[in-house]
């Protein structure tokens, strides 16, 4: 047969790549960069090659499983149906809605299918039990963009193709391409930066990738972030740097924030930063006197006990120094499909709250509609009304992603059910009762909901499958939405397509009123995530309006630019006030949560730093646990590696390739060290996801090289008390080595 040519947007992480994929019969041939590609432009990094490998592997589930006396065995899908409609409703009847929960993970945002339905799951169950991947590493920025702009997903993005001074802190773009923000290639476009005369600087308690490229590199204790930020902000003042540039007018509280971090002067910081504070006031005043910059943050700044708080101050620094909302600067995205902050009336809105219901156990409050993942344990092991006795989890394994996961092990044990839709027998869902495969991505059709409103320029690309879909497999929006049949009492028997056309009839008269048959009648021939991306793009900013104007998007256009590589739709442009959703209309520079909550780190301005701290790393082929069973991402050096200072490792005594004892109270781990100048003295860097040795688990490549469980060190009770994140990075540890002999 001849080989057959697909274009498909790599759905592996928040790049989004664009790719050409060569196909002959029915097998993938080979995976490049699309040149043609709008966005992407041709680059790719070697998780892309690795799509033939997770489709092709023999330990990805291709059908259902349901737990028989301890053992799963392969079942049909009515069969899986079946088990979950007889034992999950008297559960429900029993100990009411309260005794379901529901877990979704960060693959889910890479699936139309499961990002657009999952909701309707949740809702059907009627839980205050919802948890997501979110509050173990993104959680604060959504939280700070939705107070400071109106809404979570309204983040300030660097324009990097115009600025000419990028600052970034505690993040690793050129390992992860962006993260919040989508950014391919980013090596690329900050070499492109640097020929024009601009400037990388980065800081991080580790010389990262990105470091290495950088023009500048601080090191920065782990944890202080937020003492540095708010030194920064402080010299603005100080020094009468503040300008806030195109956006004057649409800025509120200026003063409350200058009053506020009037204590934290550089020389008050200097130490629990690491930092001299010349070096703070200098960089300062070069973000204040470059006309274009833009300072960037991401996990390193998240996942820390200050997570919102500097998240905020990265953004009140892109406003006081003039560069939100202005070419160069700090951008927003308009997305072309499914943005809040481009829908309704313009400029205003309701903006975001939180704590509209708590954690029972803990009291952690509700943002954005989840519980902190932290608090799934105890929510499961204590007893009383709504306790968690049903969990359904999507696309995650916490077990290894998760603070603490042998206690959340132990307790996914005592659940009287669990299902899991995933695509492998994992740490996690080896205590499910019913395991639902997920479909391979090369089965899919693919359209990015999330990350258009978070790149770094604006467009609009479908893929179609690749590959056929295995036989009587259904679609995953059709799984969930026989699940939400089964927790609305409706039973297993109800037809997925004839739910789909129910709800959309419903949503349509909502939105559309009086022109529902209208919008009902266009959109007839679609089913699903397609029909709700066909209304999104035609009533989105760049749409048809349904004819109203002829030259608009509308879904047939863009899958029509498949074979060219999608639609450009432009570098980023100014927004502001048009896509804020605040109540008043404005950016809110100083919400009243945040300031509050600058009492804490006034207070631990002289806590002294502790001896020695562990933080998480980020490498190209292993950012997710499932990776680590692919062999294309899977060979070469061993990456599951303690980096450690050769002043730490002389005076603990370890050494180069042997194996240390790491502790943090009574959690402790064993993990090989590598000894590393580019580590700071007194942090050790071991990356996330790793532990493959836990019985159960069927990831055989994964399991011959396991790892250590960075997350199994970590408390499962200490998180930002405002975004409920959990705290991953500057935890004291202790280090020793381990007799060769043991």
């Amino acid at each position: 047969m001849t080989d057959t040519i697909h274009h498909r947007i790599c759905p592996l992480c928040e790049a989004c790549c664009g790719l050409e994929i060569k196909v002959n019969n029915g097998k993938v041939v080979s995976i490049r960069g699309d040149a043609k590609d709008v966005f992407s432009a041709g680059y790719i990094c070697p998780k892309a090659v690795a799509l033939k490998d997770l489709h092709e592997d023999p330990d990805r589930l291709r059908t259902p499983l349901i737990k028989r006396n301890g053992v799963f065995e392969e079942a049909t899908w009515d069969e899986a149906f079946a088990e979950i409609e007889r034992r999950l409703p008297p559960i429900m009847a029993t100990h009411g809605r309260d005794a379901t929960s529901v877990l979704v993970g960060n693959p889910s945002a890479h699936k139309i299918g499961l990002l657009t339905y999952f909701g309707k799951l949740a809702r059907s169950l009627g839980t205050r039990n919802v948890f997501s991947a979110s509050t173990l590493d993104q959680m604060p920025k959504q939280l700070s963009s939705g107070l400071m702009f109106g809404h979570w997903i309204s983040v300030a993005l660097p324009d990097i193709a115009r600025t000419d001074l990028l600052l970034v802190i505690g993040a690793n773009p050129l390992a992860s391409n962006g993260s919040m923000w989508t950014v391919p290639d980013f090596k690329g476009k900050a070499k492109a930066m640097q020929a024009r005369g601009g400037k990388l600087i980065v800081i991080d308690p580790r010389r990262t990738e990105t470091a290495a490229v950088a023009d500048a590199h601080h090191f920065i204790r782990p944890g202080a972030d937020v003492f540095l930020l708010a030194a920064m902000v402080q010299t603005l003042f100080a020094e009468q740097l503040v300008r806030l540039g195109s956006v004057a007018a649409w800025v509120n509280g200026v003063d409350d924030v200058g009053q506020a971090v009037a204590a934290f002067t550089p020389e008050a910081v200097a130490a629990r930063c690491g930092m001299e504070a010349n070096t703070i006031r200098g960089l300062a005043r070069q973000l204040a006197t470059t006309e274009r910059a833009a300072v960037y943050a991401r996990i390193g700044t998240c996942t820390q006990e200050y997570g919102t708080l500097a998240s905020w101050l990265v953004d009140v620094l892109n406003v006081l120094t003039g560069h939100l909302d202005a070419p160069g600067g700090a951008m927003f995205a308009k997305s072309a499909a499914f943005a809040s902050n481009t829908a309704g009336k313009s400029g205003i809105g309701k903006g975001v709250t939180t704590g509209r219901h708590h954690a029972r156990v803990s009291g952690a409050p509700e943002v954005y509609g989840e519980l902190p993942m932290t608090c799934m344990a105890e929510e499961i092991e204590v007893a009383g009304p709504g306790q968690i006795r049903a969990l359904f989890t999507v696309a995650t394994n916490p077990v290894l992603s998760s603070p603490n996961g042998p206690r959340l092990a132990a307790a996914l044990d005592t659940l009287d059910f669990m299902v899991s839709m995933d695509i492998y027998l994992n740490e996690t869902t080896r205590h499910a009762d019913v395991i639902l495969p997920g479909v391979s991505p090369l089965e899919d059709f693919h359209y990015d909901v999330a990350f258009p409103q978070l790149s770094w320029r604006n467009h609009a690309r479908y893929s179609p499958p690749v590959l056929p879909r295995t036989d009587g497999a259904p679609e995953e929006w059709q799984t969930l939405l026989k699940l939400a049949a089964i927790a609305r009492g409706d039973g297993a028997q109800m037809d997925a397509n004839a739910l789909d056309d129910a709800q959309f009839a419903e949503d349509a008269q909502r939105l559309a009123g009086a022109n529902a048959a209208a919008v009902i009648q266009a959109t007839s021939a679609l089913k699903g995530p397609q029909r709700l991306l066909e209304v999104a793009l035609r009533t989105g900013p760049y749409g048809d309006m349904f004819g109203m104007k002829p030259d608009g998007l509308t879904l047939a256009k863009v899958m029509a630019a498949n074979s060219s590589g999608g639609i450009d739709l432009g570098e980023l442009q100014p927004r502001i006030p048009e896509m804020l959703r605040t109540p008043s209309g404005k950016v809110e520079l100083a919400p009243p949560s945040l300031l509050a909550d600058l009492a804490r780190p006034a207070a631990d301005l002289e806590r002294p730093a502790p001896d020695l701290v562990i933080i998480g790393r980020r490498d190209v082929r292993t950012n997710n646990s499932w990776m680590h069973n692919l062999p294309t991402l899977a060979k070469g050096p061993f990456r599951c590696t303690a980096l450690v200072h050769p002043i730490d490792a002389e005076r603990l005594n370890v050494k180069d390739g042997t194996l240390a004892h790491i502790a943090n109270g009574p959690r402790s781990i064993q993990a090989q060290v590598q000894i590393s100048a580019e580590m700071m003295p007194s942090v050790v860097s071991l990356p996330h996801g790793w532990g493959h040795n836990l019985p159960g688990a069927q990831l055989k490549l994964a399991a011959e090289r396991p790892g250590a469980n960075l997350n199994a060190l970590l408390d499962d009770q200490l998180r930002d008390p405002l975004s409920g994140n959990a705290v991953l990075g500057g935890v004291a540890i202790t280090m020793q080595a381990i007799p060769e002999t043991a």
